[in-house]
């Protein structure tokens, strides 16, 4: 059976030291295991915070309020921010 990936270097730094202990502890066969399986999870974390990124956008657009002209928005935040610099100066 032909090998569908190719091997490749990798330089760990300090994880080394953390992938070897899940080979050692059985955990996982090799090192190989342990970064496909990490791999794996970014994959998950990466959707999920996709689809949540998604979903406030989709709020967003759903939502019924009007939408509020930049300029107003900008002038609001200069205020903020000048209120919370002043009471950082008390």
């Amino acid at each position: 059976m032909a090998r569908t990936s190719r091997p490749m270097t990798v330089t760990l730094g300090d994880l080394q030291e953390r992938v070897d202990a899940r080979v050692k502890s059985g955990t996982y066969a090799s090192a190989s295991e342990v970064l496909r399986a990490a791999v794996r999870a970014l994959d998950r974390e990466e959707t999920a915070l996709n689809d949540w990124l998604r979903q406030r956008v989709d709020e967003s657009l759903a939502d019924p309020r009007p939408s509020a002209p930049a300029r107003a928005v900008f002038k609001r935040l200069r205020q903020h921010h000048a209120r919370q610099t002043k009471a950082r100066r008390k």
